[in-house]
């Protein structure tokens, strides 16, 4: 654990304090070229980093579209649910990944163990009615 430790606080540092960075704009018109070869290695991890970060967000996001499947050929999803058509409980979907929408099918146990999400139905229910 020590090497590590000392890597993060005391060999990162000094390497960074140690980089060719200009205090101005026209500083970095003044680097030489041995200066450039020695930025070369954090920008590529920056951009590696970066890269990946955004990767992970595009992958993440199926182009953009939440729903995946439901009715794709209308402009505008929209159900109404009667309140008389309601027993006890309805588990309505949220991940838009049910078969059965707009009801709950559980399709969102196996988006969630695949992507890290931790979504899961609305459950309306009927209130009790208060004891006097």
């Amino acid at each position: 654990m020590y090497v590590l430790s000392n890597f993060v606080k005391v060999t990162v540092p000094n390497y960074l304090a140690g980089l060719p960075i200009p205090d101005s704009f026209g500083g970095w018109f003044r680097l030489t070229v041995r200066d450039w070869i020695a930025l070369i290695p954090p920008t590529v991890v920056v951009g590696g980093v970066s890269y990946y970060a955004y990767r992970s967000i595009k992958r993440g996001r199926v182009g953009g579209r939440i729903n995946p499947m439901i009715r794709l050929d209308e402009k505008k999803v929209v159900d109404f649910v009667e309140i008389e058509d309601i027993g006890e409980k309805m588990y309505l979907c949220r991940c838009w990944k049910s078969k059965k929408w707009p009801l709950c099918d559980g399709a969102h146990g196996p988006h969630n163990r695949a992507t890290g999400d931790n979504t899961g139905p609305v459950v309306i229910r009927r209130s009790k009615p208060a004891e006097k």
